[in-house]
């Protein structure tokens, strides 16, 4: 079975993104050239899956820097070809997070990086996330996209450790509860 893990920063009141999908807070925290965890988070990963709007905010980002392949759950763009250079490295889908993980699991896959709110969100809804890994920014935005929220019901959460970085970052793993 493909399990569903999670690496994502928010700002210490919770938001992953600015109302507007903007995300200069973190690109402005993260100037320091220390690595948080995400190279050793990684290594274990065989695929990602995130939804059009982390896609969209990674593409503005400028190159694509991700090393494994992606999943981008979109009914909008599984209606597109994907851009030339990024064939081999992206494909769209129109698929329901369940059947997107059975998909995965039968091309191979054990681990796959979730990101991004809704999706996250949608995941955790199934019960399709094992552990999380959530980095606080000291920063407030006051108002923005929140990580969580909505939620229909309570997920529980077994703290497995947390650890701050110099640049004023704290990071806490949490394994979900199911």
């Amino acid at each position: 079975m493909v399990t569903g893990h999670v690496f994502i920063a928010t700002s210490l009141d919770g938001f992953i993104a600015r109302e507007s999908g903007d995300i200069d807070w973190l690109l402005k925290h993260d100037q320091t050239g220390e690595d948080h965890g995400y190279n050793d988070f990684i290594s274990d990963i065989d695929v990602i899956v995130m939804g059009r709007g982390t896609y969209e905010a990674v593409r503005g980002m400028g190159d694509w820097f991700y090393t494994r392949p992606v999943l981008v759950l979109s009914a909008q763009l599984a209606r597109q070809a994907v851009p030339s250079e990024l064939e081999g490295k992206v494909r769209f889908s129109a698929e329901s997070p369940e059947q997107a993980m059975a998909t995965l699991q039968y091309e191979g896959a054990r681990h796959a990086y979730v990101d991004g709110g809704r999706i996250i969100q949608s995941f955790l809804a199934l019960d399709m996330i094992s552990d999380m890994v959530i980095t606080r920014v000291p920063i407030l935005l006051g108002a923005g996209r929140p990580l969580f929220g909505g939620g229909q019901r309570d997920v529980a959460l077994a703290h497995k450790g947390t650890r701050s970085f110099p640049s004023g970052l704290v990071q806490s793993h949490y394994e979900v509860m199911i």
